[in-house]
């Protein structure tokens, strides 16, 4: 019988992440999982039998720390970071002390977390980072938030190249999915998913080999055609959603 799979997952204390740890534990993995929230970290870990390390991915030296602890119990299989900061409105209206907070988390707290883990890994181990369809076009009402993800999805692009063979890098894009995050929005959300469907989704696409791991295709699938259509056309189309 092989060795179980060994994940670490940050962003783990709720939401997608801690589904997504409860998701793979079901499956009789190897957990090591990590947040900043340290009573929500641990009771999950004492919930599914996972090995909670805290870290923060906007602090390079905590996540330093995670990882020498972590790299005491061997190699990963998979590296996953879903943590994450989100605030909607208007890119004139944000505060700018939390923007610099959201690309601190979103975009350079998964530069920490990709240096950090890359060397944990096995040959041929996993290493996802989370974009989100936020980051495929400029959205109104996105803000910061869906520029720091389009360059999380640049990040996992050039990471690919330049780690392949040895790492896999791999790419979540998800949607509308009902978490704390997502109670902040004022619109109604399309094709919005429960964090335990979108837990099992990215199970599924990590089990596979494709680059990006993208739901619910209703609406990833529309964004991506938005995305690839001449400015001309595409920016009149998103000039029709601003509220």
């Amino acid at each position: 019988m092989s060795d179980p799979e060994r994940i670490w997952i940050v962003g783990a204390s709720e939401g997608i992440g801690a589904e997504l740890a409860r998701a793979y534990a079901a499956r009789g993995a190897s957990l090591v999982i990590s947040a900043r929230s340290e009573d929500k970290l641990q009771a999950l870990a004492d919930e599914i039998g996972a090995e909670a390390v805290p870290a923060d991915v906007s602090d390079p030296q905590s996540l330093a720390t995670a990882a020498e602890r972590i790299a005491a119990g061997g190699l990963l299989d998979r590296a996953i970071t879903l943590a994450a900061l989100y605030d909607p409105g208007k890119v004139l209206e944000i505060d700018p002390e939390f923007a610099a907070k959201i690309v601190s988390v979103n975009l350079t707290g998964s530069f920490h977390f990709a240096r950090a883990a890359a060397p944990l890994l096995r040959e041929g181990g996993d290493l996802v980072l989370t974009g989100s369809v936020a980051g495929y076009v400029g959205l109104p009402q996105g803000q910061i938030y869906s520029a720091s993800k389009a360059g999380v999805i640049s990040l996992a692009e050039t990471l690919r190249a330049e780690l392949a063979p040895g790492i896999r890098v791999r790419m979540i894009s998800p949607g509308f999915v009902a978490t704390r995050l997502t109670e902040k929005n004022s619109f109604e959300m399309p094709a919005v998913l429960q964090p335990e469907d979108a837990a099992q989704r990215i199970v599924r696409g990590l089990d596979g080999r494709r680059f990006e791991v993208h739901f619910p295709r209703r609406l990833t699938l529309p964004l991506k055609l938005l995305r690839v259509l001449p400015y001309g056309i595409a920016l009149r189309l998103t000039a029709r959603l601003v509220q």
